[in-house]
């Protein structure tokens, strides 16, 4: 698992674990992470299934409820066809945009 921390957002890449198995290392990196908003990469990852991105549900939920934004880029899974609780973008500048969206709307009390 590689993160890749710039200011208060790191990016974590995987690329040869399983789903659950990056879920599982994401968990349990969450002490040392848990004030940054998180970009989970997936571009590497060659089969992603629907059941496959509900395993971020939990953790995207916890990252959320503190105010932090969690966001997985991939090109494999729609936008419209993300279950809810999880915010998908299909590039990593997408994902640096909506960050700094949410960032100014946390800010204004949005």
């Amino acid at each position: 698992m590689i993160f890749d921390k710039k200011d208060s957002t790191t990016i974590i890449t995987q690329e040869k674990a399983t789903l659950v198995e990056f879920v599982k290392g994401v968990e349990d990196a969450y002490e040392s992470i848990k004030n940054d908003n998180i970009i989970i990469n997936l571009f590497s990852i060659k089969n992603i299934s629907f059941d496959g991105i509900n395993e971020f549900i939990r953790v995207s939920k916890k990252y959320k409820s503190s105010n932090r934004s969690f966001v997985i880029v991939t090109d494999k899974i729609a936008y419209d066809n993300a279950p809810d609780g999880i915010t998908i973008v299909p590039t990593l500048q997408e994902a640096h945009d909506l960050i700094e969206m949410e960032e100014i709307e946390r800010d204004l009390g949005i």
